[in-house]
């Protein structure tokens, strides 16, 4: 297994829920790092915030050029400061 499966499996067991930005965070990473096409995303409508706040958060990583392996061992690494935080059910 992974890192990055194994940081993806216990982003699930966190005793507590993350703040939105944190979530948001997660969201984006997660989606560069399963080498999700963000061309192909379909922007959400004016009036559906937290998907579009999502969609928001992964164009700005998206923009940033933030690569697969980048946002791998990013989502890893804001798992395990989640997990310190938070701790795991």
């Amino acid at each position: 297994m992974s890192a990055f499966t194994k940081a993806w499996d216990e982003s699930k067991t966190l005793a507590q829920a993350p703040t939105n930005d944190e979530k948001l965070d997660l969201y984006a990473y997660g989606k560069i790092a399963n080498g999700e096409d963000f061309s192909a995303a379909k922007k959400p409508g004016m009036f559906d915030m937290v998907n579009k706040a999502k969609y928001n958060r992964w164009e700005k990583f998206h923009s940033e050029g933030v690569s697969k392996a980048d946002a791998e061992s990013k989502y890893v690494a804001l798992v395990e400061s989640l997990k310190g935080k938070y701790g795991t059910k």
